[in-house]
């Protein structure tokens, strides 16, 4: 078995490398997928798991290269070029959008991936598969609550009568418009579809005005935002889930709200004019699909995906920890990534305002 990961360097030389390799004899290429995703810990956890069983199924070899922040501006000069070398790449959430209304991915062939259509829908989209997930949430401090009291949803966050104490929201506007429709009573379902309009959006930066002399600090990055909570700086913060296991191992009694929480979903895509498809394909199948192998990935990073049947088994207490467990993922909303990539242009422009009011 040979593994290889690989690493773009600046200035787009590994693209460049990339499609030098383009130009090799098919008899060097052949059998051999080529695999973008994130480099560090997720790149380990994928050469150990899932790379070995795709190896195996198909015969094939496969190898990493990672292009972390850059990878959709990769992806399009590939694409311009006619000269596509990435069979597979991972696709934030935020990223997925941006590739499927620029054109650059392949439509995802279900007869090979989810033949049986055992997904769930919100797993199968026309381009990509959903690889990996995670909720923004509302994290509160149980010992700073009023005794007999907790928190169960937005609405409670804004009620600093009988929840009083300093809070901390995302210095961006992304979802806290959405936290604060859900506060004013709008239900997951309506959400975007007020945000769309100008009332809507008046609704909600109304609803922000009522909590912002609250928030001492806005948190610019995760670890931000659980050093707050740590520090007793803000009893209740929005966060990451996947950092709150770590908070709590350090022995701060804190507790995830999942009502209300915003569900991003990353892909797993197939780069316009990969060579490879039908592997890639059955790349994408085993990657996604395979609750045995996702249990083992869980393992090192706590970000599911929907692999049917991923949460037989697993012991209630780990499965109450996982943003797609059906019980936490019907109290959340899938975050709209398209609403925020046609719209954060201009709504951006207001929220700087607004903050510097």
């Amino acid at each position: 078995m040979s593994i290889r990961l690989g690493r773009i360097s600046r200035g787009g030389l590994g693209l460049a490398l990339g499609l030098a390799a383009f130009t090799l004899p098919a008899h060097a290429q052949e059998k051999t997928l080529v695999i973008s995703g994130s480099g560090g810990v997720v790149a380990e956890a994928t050469a150990e798991i899932f790379i070995p069983a795709f190896e195996k199924e198909t015969g094939w070899t496969a190898r990493q290269v990672s292009a972390e922040g850059k990878r959709i501006a990769e992806i399009e000069a590939m694409v311009k070029a006619g000269k596509t070398v990435w069979d597979v790449s991972e696709i934030s959430a935020s990223d997925y959008p941006i590739a499927v209304g620029k054109g650059l991915l392949e439509p995802i062939d279900y007869s090979i991936v989810d033949p049986d259509n055992k997904l769930p829908a919100a797993a199968r989209k026309e381009f990509g598969v959903v690889g990996a997930s995670y909720s923004t949430v509302l994290v509160q401090r149980l010992d700073k609550n009023p005794e007999g009291k907790k928190m169960e949803s937005w609405a409670d966050f804004w009620d600093v009568e009988t929840f009083p104490g300093p809070r901390s929201l995302n210095a961006r506007p992304q979802y806290n418009l959405e936290f604060a429709l859900l506060a004013d009573g709008v239900g997951k379902a309506d959400l975007y579809d007020v945000l769309s309009t100008e009332e809507g959006l008046d609704r909600a930066f109304d609803k922000l005005d009522e909590i912002r002399e609250h928030i001492p600090v806005w948190w610019e990055s995760g670890a931000q935002s659980v050093q707050l909570l740590s520090d007793g700086e803000v009893f209740y913060s929005t966060t990451y889930n996947g950092r709150v296991n770590k908070l709590q191992d350090s022995g701060i009694p804190a507790e995830i709200v999942w009502n209300g929480g915003a569900l991003h979903l990353s892909h797993v895509g197939i780069p316009k004019g990969a060579v490879n498809k039908e592997a890639a394909n059955k790349y994408v199948a085993i990657r996604t699909t395979r609750a045995d192998l996702e249990r083992e990935y869980l393992k090192v990073l706590p970000y599911p995906n929907f692999s049917p049947g991923l949460f037989d088994g697993m012991p209630a207490e780990l499965v109450a920890t996982m943003p797609t467990s059906p019980a936490n993922a019907e109290m959340q909303f899938e975050a709209n990534e398209q609403f925020w990539a046609d719209n954060i242009d201009k709504i951006q422009e207001r929220w700087s305002e607004w903050l510097l009011q």
